[in-house]
């Protein structure tokens, strides 16, 4: 429960006592506000706990007060707590009468109590409050989960959601039968909700519709991911439902679409599951994502596992690439977690398994297929891999296989492992298109300077910066007297109007000169 004005009265380190509105102290205090003007409603969104010493108010004038407190209960303000001691030696009763009037409750807040501790107590009720029905979110999630995956059909799992939701739930086949309900008795209140459910079915799924009489209060949610629902969930509550409530259906909804749905369907709805693994696997949850994996994909994340993201240009070719996987996983029984993301899919897999290799397999014999002229968007799929990590380390994997399909589509390959870009040198980075164009931009007056047999200023720069701006040696390299080096770096300088004084100038020429020479061999 969130915290009230009776339990900011109770905690005894504040000291707050009630002097209006004794019967409204059960109002939800959703924040707790200090604010001196003379009309703070403009700020505030209802259910503050409004803190004042009434520096700027009229606090004994009756019609001043009554327009005040009016203002304050008509936006929803759960309370005013006002400090004794600072302006007012105690509550001025204009005040207070119009509180009482108004039903607005009054804690008097002694001298001792700072606004800050009263913020503070508000701020952690709600925090352990926010916390409790997360938690309850996800106990749900493992218990329908654990239902579900019994394979004892949908009667279970509705009877768990209907504890967890403290009402009833009911599931509905396509043509808005009742399927089952939890408990028994709601099965009759669950068939008259049949029109509403044939209303529903004809709404692009997922959708959902509240429903309700003087009964109960029922919200109906579509099961399936195609264009038709494939069924309904009814849960009906006595009131709306809360977080932790809302993870229970929520999971249920995604459980039953597993249970219940067609081949196409039933793959959807193990993806949604896989989605929700991998954001809290993301998220750096590892418990609660192995408690929601349960056994569908809790053996992949007890051994070290591969992270991939792979994108096509052509759905044909993506297609292919994750058949070839999944049928190589299905042979050799091992778990697969696939979630798509818009054009591209994230895909977890056991490292060393059949899935990996059947995906490399795969890209190898695309390279063979053809060379690609123009770099990787002109293949079928691109595919970036990750290190082999634990459920603990999958942002740092996200990130790893996301750098090695930037490297896969600059470098024109089908995929690329992290492994390979940690193991190497950032020189192969350098043969990238606008790299190349970067250096002829940035060299290209000096190499037109040579041609004109005005001087060797580009290999007089390499050899200074080679040897780190020592003059002598790099002379010495160049079999010429140190003041003609010297000549040369300042026709360098003046050529390209930079100094060489500075150390990003001196870093963008030397890796110009770099990616000058990567292309070389490529130009021969």
């Amino acid at each position: 429960m969130p915290p009230t004005l009776a339990s900011l009265v109770q905690h005894s380190a504040l000291k707050l006592t009630v002097r209006a509105g004794a019967d409204r102290l059960d109002t939800p205090v959703r924040w707790a506000h200090a604010s001196e003007l003379a009309d703070p409603v403009p700020y505030m969104d209802g259910g503050e706990l409004l803190l004042v010493t009434a520096t700027n108010l009229d606090a004994e004038n009756a019609e001043s007060m009554r327009r005040y407190v009016r203002r304050l209960a008509g936006a929803g303000v759960a309370g005013v707590g006002f400090a004794v001691g600072v302006n007012y030696d105690a509550i001025p009763a204009a005040l207070l009468d119009a509180a009482e009037e108004a039903g607005l409750p009054v804690l008097e807040v002694p001298r001792r109590t700072p606004f800050l501790a009263i913020s503070k107590a508000v701020s952690a009720a709600i925090a352990a409050d926010q916390y409790r029905a997360v938690t309850a979110g996800f106990e749900a999630q493992r218990e329908l989960t654990k239902a579900a995956l019994a394979g004892d059909g949908p009667a279970d799992l509705l009877a768990r959601l209907a504890v967890h939701v403290d009402g009833w739930a009911a599931l509905y086949d396509t043509s808005g039968a009742v399927l089952a309900a939890a408990p028994d008795w709601a099965a009759r209140r669950a068939a008259r909700l049949t029109p509403d459910v044939e209303r529903l079915r004809d709404r692009p799924a997922p959708a959902s519709v509240v429903v309700g009489d003087s009964e109960d209060r029922v919200e109906l949610q579509s099961l399936g991911t195609g264009r038709r629902a494939r069924g309904a969930l009814a849960v009906g509550t006595g009131a709306a439902l809360g977080t932790a409530e809302r993870y229970a259906v929520h999971s249920a909804v995604a459980l039953l679409t597993l249970t219940t749905a067609r081949s196409r369907s039933l793959q959807g709805a193990e993806q949604r599951l896989g989605a929700a693994v991998l954001r809290m696997l993301l998220a750096g949850q590892p418990d609660h994502a192995r408690a929601v994996a349960g056994d569908l994909y809790g053996g992949l994340l007890d051994a070290p596992f591969r992270l991939l993201i792979a994108e096509a240009a052509a759905p044909a070719g993506f297609d292919l690439l994750t058949e070839t996987m999944e049928a190589a996983a299905a042979r050799s029984g091992e778990a697969l977690l696939m979630v798509p993301e818009g054009e591209r899919v994230v895909v977890l897999a056991a490292d060393g398994g059949t899935a990996v290799a059947a995906c490399a397999s795969y890209a190898e014999a695309q390279d063979d297929r053809a060379p690609r002229e123009g770099g990787a968007e002109d293949s079928d799929v691109v595919v970036g891999l990750s290190a082999p990590c634990g459920p603990i380390a999958v942002s740092a994997a996200y990130k790893q296989a996301e750098q090695a399909l930037s490297v896969a589509r600059r470098r024109g390959r089908a995929l690329v492992e992290h492994e390979e870009l940690a193991a190497g040198s950032v020189l192969p980075l350098l043969a990238d298109d606008a790299v190349r164009a970067f250096a002829d931009g940035m060299l290209r007056a000096l190499y037109e300077h040579d041609a004109k047999g005005r001087g060797d200023l580009v290999a007089s720069l390499r050899a200074w910066l080679s040897r780190h701006g020592q003059w002598d040696a790099a002379a010495a390299d160049l079999g010429v007297h140190r003041h003609t080096l010297r000549y040369r770096m300042r026709r360098v300088e003046e050529i390209l109007g930079r100094s060489l004084d500075d150390p990003d100038v001196r870093m963008e020429l030397w890796l110009a000169l770099k990616a000058t020479e990567a292309a070389a061999p490529a130009e021969n």
